[in-house]
């Protein structure tokens, strides 16, 4: 099932977001934000063809991009890719929002917006995967959202680092890791969407409590107002809506950290396998943006033509991509893409010139600065995470 959500969704879903995050805070913006808010999410109507997201559940807003969306460095945050466990707050009165930092910390406290705004600032260019993307190439097939390719983005976020607000509370010795939890609600009978991440990682100069998002406030989809960032990594550890974070003495005990969101601790197709580790860094993986599966491409007076997509590492840097233009049997250099930042994906270009009409299998493989290539079809786990095999992409040329 597709709906065509349009840009007017996520402005409108934003909740007042340009009002709230001047730094002004003058009357006439309190006024907007306030009018702003009343209005809520509105409601999703058709926009342009081009801006169509796949929706796999709107009370638990999942929207897959796409692949238009992925052709340019930043992905504009209207075709961005949203997923939500639980259910998204319909406003958030920025006045009243406040941020609590609690646990094993010497002086908890709690930061308005305005005290969230008045730290010093940082940026950094991001890919963000929701760690099932991919889900549905797993086989035998697996619960779940059945994400494709599009469960991915690439933005600019902006906001006070993490390790900055933690200083404020003093850490104890005996804080370790450190959990977040947002404002979204969870059915009756269900548990918060909280995780955590191990200390260190939180101190990391680039791991951000963003408030903005390509240069602009954070959406109501993408966490308004404030959400946490955790570069290189899954996408569910940068919990959106933030209200808390917690400092504990051992990785946080629910649902969402075990059984949720781990794999087996070797890579085995044993299902019976107990002992697992929490998902952390993304994989190494390519993807085929342009041209789509089935496409009919009719040279005519052009000999070439044009594929494209991009690869991303998580923690890591993308070295190369290769293409192959016959199944497997033959690969070749892409070029990459001068942009590229240390935890942003790289775009890619690969021309090539059919020699003669028929059906094509397109395919690419991404190789990271350590050596690692992207496997030809990754191992199975049960929660069908972290996809990242070959991406396969079948054509037919016509002269």
């Amino acid at each position: 099932m597709s709906i065509n959500f349009s840009r007017r969704f996520f402005l409108r879903s934003s909740s007042a977001a340009l009002a709230s995050t001047s730094l002004g805070y003058d009357l006439a913006l309190t006024r907007a934000l306030t009018s702003l808010q009343s209005s809520g999410l509105g409601t999703p109507h058709s926009g342009s063809s081009d801006e169509e997201m796949t929706v796999y559940s709107r009370k638990y807003l999942t929207l897959e991009s796409p692949m238009a969306a992925l052709t340019t460095w930043i992905t504009p945050t209207e075709r961005f890719f949203v997923r939500n466990n639980l259910i998204m707050p319909a406003s958030v009165d920025v006045e009243k929002w406040e941020l609590r930092i609690t646990g094993e910390v010497r002086k908890p406290i709690t930061l308005s917006f305005r005290d969230l705004s008045a730290l010093p600032k940082a940026s950094i260019i991001n890919t963000i995967e929701c760690a099932g993307n991919g889900r549905a190439f797993y086989h035998p097939r697996l619960a779940g959202v059945q994400w494709r390719k599009g469960a991915v983005g690439n933005a600019r976020f902006a906001g006070p680092r993490i390790r900055d607000l933690l200083r404020l509370a003093e850490l104890r010795p005996s804080a370790h890791h450190v959990a977040f939890s947002g404002l979204d609600t969870a059915p009756l009978g269900s548990e918060r969407f909280i995780r955590s991440i191990p200390l260190e990682k939180a101190l990391d100069e680039n791991s951000l409590v963003s408030t903005h998002m390509n240069d602009a406030p954070l959406t109501m989809p993408h966490g308004y107002p404030a959400r946490a960032l955790v570069p290189g990594w899954i996408g569910s550890a940068s919990i959106k809506w933030l209200q808390e974070i917690t400092l504990l003495s051992r990785e946080y005990s629910g649902v969402y950290m075990d059984p949720g969101y781990r794999m087996p601790a070797a890579e085995t197709q044993n299902q019976s396998v107990k002992s697992t580790l929490p998902l952390t860094s993304l994989r190494l993986k390519s993807i085929i943006s342009h041209p789509g599966e089935d496409t009919v491409i009719n040279l005519g007076d052009n000999p070439t033509f044009a594929i494209r997509g991009g690869a991303w590492a998580g923690e890591k840097s993308i070295s190369s991509v290769k293409v192959s233009v016959d199944g497997g049997a033959t690969w070749r250099d892409a070029v990459l893409n001068s942009q590229h930042a240390r935890y942003a994906w790289r775009l890619w270009e690969y021309i090539w010139t059919p020699r003669a009409k028929g059906n094509y299998q397109l395919m690419c493989r991404a190789a990271d600065v350590d050596g690692n290539r992207q496997p030809l079809q990754p191992m199975w786990n049960p929660g069908g995470y972290l996809w990242n095999g070959v991406d396969r992409v079948n054509v037919n040329v016509l002269r």
